[in-house]
């Protein structure tokens, strides 16, 4: 069943690094004047109030809403988020999310999105939200040429370091969406509509999912 975008909605989007699509994602959102959540804003909202599943559950017996401090984190620290994950030497891909978080990190992003339309990058968003009533979820990727040249142009790094960033980031991302959704990320029938950024530029595949939303 196709989103309606005139009724409350989630759209998620899984994207290869070097793909552009952290950026569409966010194109997509102020195209649809909703707000945009990833990583940064998820950390920001756990750090402020060092939030555990138990402190989560006692803030909604409180009626507690999220709203104000994501409009706040959005405002100050809109710039924080980096449009890469650059592992740190000495990372365990299997290591760099607990249970515990995983669980925080679901939980926030079904209460925000129970306040609010929003388009959500990462996250493991296509399945956080698999029984949403409103969803599309999309998958951005592109060849690994043009990954390896997007990544090397925006960190100002050789190709072969690029290269190197590129295979260990996606390790990393396969094994925590085969950890906590029991699928791979590269699955197809996971997501509704799967867009390709070679030839496209951000602007283009944000129009094209545009389009598609009708």
């Amino acid at each position: 069943m196709k989103m309606n975008k005139n009724e409350q909605f989630v759209i998620t989007i899984n994207r290869e690094l070097g793909s552009g699509g952290r950026t569409v994602g966010r194109l997509l959102a102020e195209k649809l004047g909703v707000p945009f959540y990833d990583k940064a804003v998820i950390k920001a909202l756990q750090e402020k109030y060092n939030l555990t599943t138990e402190e989560i559950e006692r803030l909604k017996g409180r009626k507690h809403s999220w709203w104000a401090d994501v409009e706040r984190i959005l405002k100050i620290d809109g710039g924080m988020s980096m449009d890469y994950y650059l592992p740190q030497k000495g990372d365990a891909p299997d290591l760099l999310t607990t249970d515990e978080m995983f669980k925080t990190e679901t939980l926030i992003l079904q209460d925000l999105a129970v306040e609010k339309s929003c388009v959500v990058a990462g996250r493991s968003g296509f399945h956080v939200f698999r029984y949403h009533p409103n969803h599309l979820s999309i998958l951005i990727q592109a060849s690994m040429a043009h990954r390896v040249e997007r990544v090397a142009r925006k960190q100002n790094i050789t190709e072969e370091e690029a290269r190197k960033i590129i295979d260990k980031v996606d390790k990393m991302r396969e094994n925590y969406v085969k950890k906590y959704t029991g699928t791979s990320r590269y699955d197809t029938r996971n997501y509704q509509l799967v867009v390709t950024a070679d030839g496209k530029t951000e602007e283009e595949m944000a129009d094209l999912i545009m389009q598609y939303i009708g």
